[in-house]
């Protein structure tokens, strides 16, 4: 019989949408306003690389926070992450300046690492998996949503109130929302005598070779993203000699890139299988790597290139979120952490190598996130979802 969900989840999914998507427009502000946020606190570009430093190595950490989910209950792991996502962005409109900027953004960090896993715990138990692909894709549209219309709003605020005001409106949303999470959200019954502690839960996931496989993925993936993401900008720059308007319109061909992937997400995912999709987004993406040198002498067809690239690579990401949600069900808020830590590992990727490659040639850019995309592509047979879960996913 065909799955048909409630009136009760489609409430829950707009709720948790909406959520993320006031978390992700917070998230996402800091990089296109960043010039902004450096003159209202004093401060130089270089300075505020600190803050982002520190957020992505407590990202790391954010496993041994998020498996309290599995021990303690989705409800209470959804209430944790977005309690310290207002409490983040509180610290930082109340404390006004740049150490208060620091703590607040790592607090807010931490939030959205425990909120994103609690949320995929929570839908994963109530969608069967034949159908979370549609489910997941949804509540991703929030990251598109919250670049293509929550920054614009922040950045008004921010160019009408200071540096400070996104972050006021931010902790108001945030109050507002835990509110509706605590009344909408219903608690879970976890009998104490026969609960697992979180260490217990995110140990037993680390031990298991499907898990690492998964989180390799993310890693080789999101690493490789993040070699183009970070120096895109400044080879349109350097190739084509354009001014802020054209930088403009890449982001705009981002942000409707990555709406667009996840429609097809929603659309796709779940029929044409998790494992197979992820493989044809990774080698679509690893392809359009390689020849995004090619597209020099067109800034049309670099635009066109980037395009498929963002929407390649989120295409892969919500497969692989879905498949890692079907790992290990009984510790499913643990292994979905472990993902979102590997996707932290990745991004760090970029800053680390991309630079120095590209001081010799983008081809080289380009080639080494070829090779990451291969390398992801390898472990994908690896990520084995529960034996009770549909033969679809294989």
């Amino acid at each position: 019989m065909p799955f048909t969900i409630s009136a009760r989840t489609r409430v829950e999914i707009f709720l948790f949408t909406l959520t993320r998507t006031v978390i992700n427009s917070g998230y996402r502000m800091v990089y296109p306003l960043l010039p902004l946020f450096a003159t209202g606190m004093g401060v130089q570009l270089a300075d505020l690389s600190i803050a982002f430093s520190i957020r992505s190595v407590l990202g790391v950490f954010n496993p041994f926070i998020a498996s309290l989910a599995d021990a303690h209950g989705r409800k209470k792991g959804l209430m944790l992450g977005i309690i310290l996502f207002f409490a983040g962005c509180g610290i930082t409109a109340v404390g006004r300046n740049f150490l208060s900027f620091i703590v607040g953004l790592s607090v807010f960090g931490i939030g959205n690492g425990v909120f994103i896993p609690s949320m995929q715990s929570y839908l994963g138990e109530k969608v069967p998996f034949e159908r979370r692909g549609t489910v997941l894709s949804i509540t991703e549209l929030s990251w598109s949503l919250g670049f293509i219309i929550g920054v614009p709003v922040l950045g008004t605020l921010l160019n009408k109130g200071g540096w400070v005001a996104p972050f006021y409106a931010l902790t108001i949303a945030g109050a507002l929302l835990a509110a509706a999470l605590w009344l909408l959200i219903p608690a879970e019954r976890v009998p104490l005598a026969s609960r697992p502690s979180a260490l217990s839960h995110l140990g037993k996931a680390l031990r298991y070779f499907p898990v690492l496989a998964a989180a390799f993925t993310g890693i080789f993936s999101t690493g490789a993203h993040e070699m183009i993401n970070l120096i895109f900008s400044v080879w349109i720059k350097d190739s084509f000699g354009l001014d802020f308007s054209a930088l403009a319109a890449a982001s705009i061909v981002i942000g409707t890139s990555e709406l667009g992937s996840e429609l097809l997400s929603a659309a796709v995912l779940d029929k044409i299988g998790k494992h197979r999709a992820i493989k044809i987004a990774l080698l679509m993406n690893g392809c359009i790597a390689l020849l995004l040198p090619l597209t020099i002498k067109s800034f049309g067809l670099a635009l066109a290139g980037l395009a498929l690239f963002y929407v390649s690579f989120e295409f892969a990401l919500i497969g692989l979120m879905t498949t890692a949600s079907e790992v290990m069900p009984s510790s499913r808020a643990a292994v979905l952490a472990i993902l979102m830590a590997s996707l932290s590992l990745g991004r760090m990727l970029g800053p680390l190598f991309s630079p120095s490659l590209y001081q010799v040639s983008f081809w080289l850019v380009c080639a080494a996130a070829a090779l990451l995309n291969a390398a992801a592509v390898a472990l994908v047979p690896r990520i084995r979802v529960n034996q009770q879960s549909t033969v679809e996913a294989q």
